[in-house]
């Protein structure tokens, strides 16, 4: 079931642990790697397509991304789910992270169809990750890491999905 903006901000603060900022205190790598590697196979087998993806990302508190192709897609544009290393924390953004304003702005703009988003937001939750959305990933970061070294104001997606050095 998905969660409201005020549990999933609740959520990204309880996650937020300002000693640990690349993974949590008890991040198991190779569970994660299991988990990510099953919903590559489940996006592949749900849009009959081979799926290019990336795990294990150093420096950085993202652990991989998963693109379904632009051809296996109603609109013609790929599908990118980033996944933390926080908490199977994801996002899922039509074509790029940052390249709408989230995943109702693709939709308005006939990037993103609501039936392949809705079946990518199934994988994710059969899963167990938490899908948040890419609007309130980029609001303002407020939580108690110690983020200032950005020339910007660090977001909840330089959080949990950026390169946190």
């Amino acid at each position: 079931m998905a969660k409201s903006e005020m549990e999933l901000l609740a959520l990204l603060r309880e996650l937020d642990d300002p000693q640990r900022l690349e993974r949590p205190l008890h991040y198991d790598r190779a569970a994660t790697g299991l988990k990510f590697g099953g919903l590559v196979r489940r996006l592949e087998a749900d849009f009959s397509a081979s799926c290019e993806s990336e795990r294990d990302t150093q420096d950085s508190s993202e652990y991989g991304r998963v693109r379904v192709p632009a051809d296996a897609t109603v609109c013609g544009t790929r599908i990118v789910v980033c996944v933390s290393k926080f908490g199977s924390l994801a996002e899922v953004c039509a074509d790029n992270p940052g390249a709408f304003l989230g995943t109702d702005d693709a939709h308005g703009e006939g990037a993103l169809d609501l039936g392949d988003l809705a079946t990518v937001e199934r994988a994710l939750a059969d899963l167990g990750y938490v899908s948040v959305p890419e609007e309130l990933l980029e609001s303002d970061y407020d939580g108690p890491s110690m983020l200032e070294h950005f020339s910007t104001q660090p977001s909840w997606w330089t959080r949990f999905f950026g390169t946190v050095w």
